[in-house]
């Protein structure tokens, strides 16, 4: 297996919808066995960015909001989109202060991930923000959050009981608690 050939073959496209965050296209294709088929792609505009503020003490913050897509109620890490044009940090520094109020010294990039590979092309960027200081949140409009400050090892235990959900949060606080038992992290 090749791992850089692509085995499918587009025969056809047309864009279904479009709208200022996503678009989404169907695809006429040949599978890798030779099959004729359909694919959708959902295109996202724009960069999911998400942030694990941590502060000395060792304490986190999340944000809860009801998510429409979900239709339920979600406690995540913060996090919103990212213009691709801008370094993504940038981004995370408006999110990390617009919804939690809270301005950070130090920034560390936790990974990049494909959100849902097999649908969309979303990216996501996963900060962890340390050296906090806390002002006045800038909430947009379409948000009705709740920010609770508590203890990392609590939100560790949230993703543990499957309370917290969202992948960007799930895989950020996993490899936050995994930097912490290997000693590349610690609370001062």
């Amino acid at each position: 297996m090749n791992e850089t050939h692509n085995p499918w073959t587009v025969l056809n496209e047309r864009t279904i919808y479009d709208n200022k965050w996503i678009g989404l296209t169907e695809y006429d294709v040949l599978n890798p066995s030779g099959g004729k088929g359909i694919y959708g792609k959902v295109r996202f505009k724009n960069l999911a960015i998400g942030i694990l503020p941590l502060d000395e003490k060792g304490n986190t913050w999340l944000v809860g909001q009801y998510r429409f897509t979900l239709d339920a109620y979600s406690w995540e890490i913060p996090e919103g989109g990212g213009d691709p044009a801008l370094p993504p940090v940038e981004s995370a520094r408006r999110e990390l202060l617009e919804e939690t109020g809270l301005v950070a010294a130090e920034w560390l990039l936790l990974m990049e991930m494909h959100l849902s590979n097999s649908v969309g092309d979303e990216k996501g960027y996963m900060f962890l923000a340390m050296g906090l200081e806390q002002r006045e949140p800038e909430p947009e409009e379409t948000e009705q959050l709740v920010v609770r400050k508590l203890p990392f090892e609590e939100a560790y235990r949230m993703v543990e009981r499957g309370e917290i959900t969202d992948s960007m949060s799930v895989a950020s606080i996993l490899k936050v608690k995994l930097m912490l038992v290997q000693g590349q992290l610690s609370f001062a």
